[in-house]
């Protein structure tokens, strides 16, 4: 049976604080054998100090996008959709100013993977369980209204359940199912921690046959490669982008006609 539920008093974590000490006092007692820790990345960047003075947010989003993907003007402002540094496509590059003081805002953890692996490391020698570790953020998701929680780190945990080859109950043969199981454990751990419920962290229980060795492929593994990308660009951009295409065309051809 899955059962999710938050872990409570926690403090608010600045840089350089001992985040597997915190959460394994935290857990004393509670963690078990299988269980699956969700930890919302906005804390495990302010432990890890990637807090910038950033007077304009805009500009550090421009740091960390390594490719514009669409951008829409709106009432509000505009809103970009890029490739950042970690090859996720999201808004804002995953800059986030919320929950932050004045003039300061959140970049995602340099390697999220990387650090859920030494906070599964640090909780499975402490405790002396099995368990998997998940560091999450919150997308949007194309051509789906609303946003949820996704897994960008991952340690210790099968982050995708490869069905290919089987059959289904019907008996018919599966041939492009791949469970995001990362994903979906995310995003159910997001109901119990919410976006303003002082919740960072939660446990995921009933899902211990997703917890795996520590060289686990991590949550990088989920990005989509670039060469499988039918949707590579916004409409704008696409459209731009063909035009230029078609114009450098023309003005070739322009010439080769001339020097005949």
């Amino acid at each position: 049976m899955l059962k999710v539920f938050g872990v409570g008093g926690l403090p608010e974590f600045v840089a350089g604080d001992d985040l597997a000490q915190i959460l394994g006092d935290a857990l004393e007692g509670v963690v078990d054998e299988g269980d699956i820790l969700a930890v919302t990345s906005k804390i495990v960047s302010k432990v890890e100090g990637r807090q910038v003075l950033a007077a304009d947010r805009e500009d550090a989003i421009t740091a960390e996008t390594v490719r514009v993907v669409a951008t829409r003007v709106h009432p509000g402002g505009t809103t970009r959709i890029v490739e950042n540094r970690l090859g996720m496509v999201l808004a804002a590059a995953g800059v986030d100013a919320s929950n932050t003081p004045d003039g300061v805002v959140l970049l995602l953890p340099e390697d999220p993977d990387a650090s859920a692996l030494r906070l599964c490391t640090a909780l499975r020698g402490r405790f002396g369980v099995s368990i998997g570790v998940l560091v999450t953020d919150t997308l949007g998701r194309p051509w789906r209204a609303g946003q949820t929680d996704v897994a960008i780190g991952a340690a210790g945990i099968r982050v995708m359940d490869d069905l290919r080859g089987t059959t289904d109950a019907s008996g018919r043969r599966l041939d492009a199912t791949i469970a995001a199981t990362a994903d979906e454990l995310a995003g159910a751990a997001d109901l119990v921690k919410g976006k303003a419920l002082g919740m960072p962290v939660a446990v995921i229980r009933g899902m211990s046959h997703l917890v795996a060795g520590l060289d686990e492929p991590g949550a990088r593994s989920i990005v989509r490669p670039a060469n499988e990308d039918m949707f590579r660009l916004g409409s704008a951009e696409a459209y731009a982008e063909g035009f230029e295409a078609g114009r450098a065309a023309g003005l070739a051809a322009g010439r080769a006609a001339a020097g005949d």
